[in-house]
């Protein structure tokens, strides 16, 4: 069987599966939903008003011809970026793939559907409500992400790691425990499928629809065959989340970031173990 045979009924084959799983095991969310997902990251993460964690994934790639360096990441290989917002469940909520791995995840999430999405308030998300047990002012439902995102109103990123006082490095912590579930839902997702641990040896337009296939797969099996084992062994797999130092702080965002900080450090927002 030729090459390009071979290629073609890859393509079919994961495009079938995508159109097959999407609509069940990757839908829009509702709102809801998103009230769902907020109270995982309030029970499992102690993160509350939390809708998603979000970060990019580097998917090894062959270098494809006449490309240049636009594939070619700053881990030194060539990649397609996968970025995700990921649920406690280390699901997959939203997904953007197939941007060139020389592209910061900043700018792939700006330029997304993900992105505009969510700036624009067009994900059907909650109003933004009080923080629990708290009279202040109300907080927006927002994501998590890592130093590579700009703050804003609907992304909190961690403080500056330079002179942290209690608070600072109270509201970091809080974020990581979020923010892990993105990277142990990317550990769950390469390591269980094998064809993402070498690099894929097919034209990009093909390697995307291999992702995407990937991608409904994982999520099919995190909500109907996961198992406590499997769950308790998540954590220790390599994330393979990727940070570049981006993104500047928006007003809206630094107010919001201020209240969520205070929250974590006053009597009816801490959590004991933030040392």
């Amino acid at each position: 069987m030729g090459t390009s045979t071979i290629a073609g009924v890859v393509r079919a084959t994961c495009s079938a599966i995508w159109m097959r799983l999407k609509a069940s095991v990757l839908p829009h969310p509702t709102r809801q939903q998103w009230l769902d997902i907020a109270q995982g990251f309030l029970e499992r993460a102690q993160f509350p008003n939390c809708i998603g964690a979000l970060d990019g994934k580097h998917i090894r790639v062959k270098k494809p011809p006449n490309s240049g360096s636009q594939y070619y990441n700053y881990k030194q290989f060539f990649s397609v970026v996968l970025l995700a917002l990921a649920d406690t469940n280390y699901r997959f909520i939203i997904v953007y793939i197939g941007s060139y791995g020389s592209t910061a995840d900043a700018r792939i999430f700006r330029a997304s559907r993900m992105g505009r999405w969510l700036q624009s308030n067009q994900l059907d998300v909650a109003q933004p409500a009080n923080l629990p047990g708290s009279t202040g002012p109300p907080a927006h439902y927002v994501v998590v992400g890592d130093e590579g995102f700009a703050l804003s109103s609907q992304l909190m990123r961690p403080f500056p790691r330079r002179g942290l006082d209690a608070k600072r490095r109270t509201f970091n912590y809080r974020l990581s425990r979020a923010r892990r579930f993105v990277e142990c839902a990317f550990g769950i997702f390469t390591h269980k499928w094998r064809v993402l641990l070498s690099p894929i040896q097919l034209a990009p337009q093909n390697v995307n629809v291999v992702i995407k296939a990937c991608v409904v797969l994982h999520n099919y099996v995190r909500t109907y065959e996961a198992t406590p084992d499997e769950d308790a062994q998540v954590e220790s797999l390599p994330s393979g989340s990727d940070t570049i130092q981006l993104g500047r702080s928006g007003l809206a965002g630094l107010r919001l970031r201020k209240l969520f900080a205070d929250y974590f450090l006053s009597p009816i927002g801490s959590f004991p173990s933030h040392q």
